[in-house]
């Protein structure tokens, strides 16, 4: 974030960050140790009493600050931002040791920030539409399921199939599809701006104009492409062959209606403009081609 922008974010925005960096000083605990030993000891000390003990009690006393500095809505922002931050540090204690959970170390980073980064950057780009929405993460019950779902299968073929989770190229690949998806969708969010928005609006505003430059040039909903390839790439990271393709079943299908619903919208509010554009311009997700124009 640039100096310009920081300065011009929001009030809620300054919160969820010093929130998220508060909750992500959680690293401090085990780096206190570093001095004694190699970092391969770390997962055990978070996984045994000792460990939970500490974690807990920074926790405790980080919430404790959030609820002194903060009240009502911006507590509520803080707390969501501070899990946020707790979940990304962990995830990077996890993702420094040498253990079988290291690859679930980079998921928990990747997810925590793919929800920290949708709030802030709405903060940044859109502030009238910022909500506790805008973390996603009461999206739906099904993103929740779907959540559980690959967490249940991670660990259930970590304990009878452990060497599946051990295919290091594999991970790295899923990684490298959740970085680019990450980046997609930002880089969209960003060019978009406040034409943004989580939810699909059918009604124009007399801001609204049609995004057609930057990654706007290369796909018609690179905001869903980015989202798409970091869904199916968190499966794929993971080694999680079942989640991996009913990730990629129910994102591709969601997609395909989401889109479908949202082109009735832009052609309302475009009319023969949009229809050049989706004409010149692909969705950018495989075999969705969007809404029929005759």
């Amino acid at each position: 974030m640039s100096i310009m922008a920081a300065s011009k974010l929001v009030l809620e925005g300054r919160v969820s960050v010093k929130s998220f960096l508060l909750g992500l000083s959680v690293v401090i605990i085990p780096l206190i140790r570093t001095c004694y030993g190699h970092l391969d000891w770390v997962f055990d000390y978070l996984t045994e009493t000792p460990g939970k003990i500490a974690i807990s009690l920074h926790v405790a006393i980080v919430n404790g600050v959030l609820l002194v500095l903060y009240r009502g809505p911006l507590y509520k922002v803080a707390v969501r931002a501070c899990f946020l931050g707790v979940t990304f540090g962990c995830g990077l204690i996890i993702s420094c040791t040498e253990t079988t959970w290291t690859h679930f170390g980079w998921y928990m980073c990747s997810l925590a920030f793919f929800h920290y980064s949708e709030y802030l950057v709405t903060a940044i780009i859109n502030p009238r539409s910022l909500s506790l929405d805008s973390f996603l993460l009461n999206h739906s019950v099904e993103y929740t399921l779907a959540a559980v779902c690959s967490w249940l299968e991670f660990t259930l073929e970590m304990l009878t199939f452990p060497a599946l989770k051990q295919l290091t190229w594999l991970s790295v690949a899923g990684l490298f599809m959740v970085l680019c998806g990450e980046a997609l969708r930002k880089s969209a969010m960003l060019t978009a701006g406040s034409n943004f928005n989580h939810i699909v609006q059918n009604e124009k505003a007399h801001s609204h104009v049609l995004v057609t430059s930057g990654v706007y040039a290369f796909f018609r909903h690179p905001s869903y492409v980015g989202w798409f390839y970091w869904s199916v790439g968190t499966q794929v990271l993971l080694c999680n062959p079942i989640c991996t393709l009913g990730y990629t079943i129910a994102s591709w299908r969601f997609f395909r209606e989401r889109i479908e619903e949202e082109e009735i919208s832009l052609i309302n509010f475009f009319a023969e403009d949009y229809v050049e554009y989706k004409k010149r311009v692909p969705t950018g997700l495989p075999f969705i081609s969007g809404i029929r124009v005759n």
